[in-house]
């Protein structure tokens, strides 16, 4: 039975990437999956990252990041849903990512040569994200930025490989009927547990 952790990181509780967070993770429970949603909306932490990334020289962790690394080592598979903002992640998505993936946890630095060790090697991962421009003009002249960043400085970076990115756009100007359908897909999307 696949263990699939959806993080949503969209700061607004009332926001559609909500809506597709609860959409995949409906389908993912009637596929028999075993789902958990990480509202990041929800989790009482210190958003702005300060010290270093040494081992030694962490920010203790609150309990809740605590809780959400857990639940990262629990997984097989992570969702990460988010809105593209300033063609980027929203700050608390980014701010959950320095906290939470720390070395030791999600990587190990070697101490002799330029090169690390993937920790969360075997991992996989699906990316959702929402964009007011079109999704085509996103992809093809601004190249994704955002899911270039998690594909591969951070997820990659970490071992996790991505297996599916679907973007939804432009939501600003979509219709009810048009985010009924995003939702219905991202649901059957969760279904077929990718």
């Amino acid at each position: 039975m696949k263990k699939i952790l959806v993080l949503n990181g969209h700061p607004n509780k009332d926001s559609f990437c909500q809506a597709l967070s609860n959409a995949y993770h409906k389908g993912a429970l009637t596929a028999g999956c075993q789902v958990d949603l990480l509202n990041l909306h929800e989790l009482d932490f210190r958003v702005s990252f300060s010290g270093t990334y040494s081992s030694e020289n962490q920010l203790p962790l609150e309990k809740d990041l605590k809780m959400a690394q857990e639940k990262i080592k629990w997984a097989d598979h992570l969702v990460i849903v988010h809105p593209v903002w300033w063609g980027s992640v929203p700050a608390l998505l980014k701010g959950f990512f320095d906290r939470v993936l720390l070395p030791g946890f999600a990587f190990k630095y070697h101490s002799k040569d330029p090169f690390w060790d993937k920790l969360l090697h075997g991992k996989t991962a699906t990316i959702l994200y929402t964009s007011d421009t079109p999704i085509w003009i996103y992809k093809w002249f601004y190249r994704a930025p955002s899911v270039n960043m998690l594909r591969n400085r951070v997820l990659g970076f970490c071992g996790v490989k991505t297996q599916k990115v679907l973007g939804f756009g432009a939501i600003r100007q979509s219709t009810p009927t048009l985010r009924e359908k995003y939702l219905l897909k991202t649901e059957q999307l969760g279904a077929g547990a990718l």
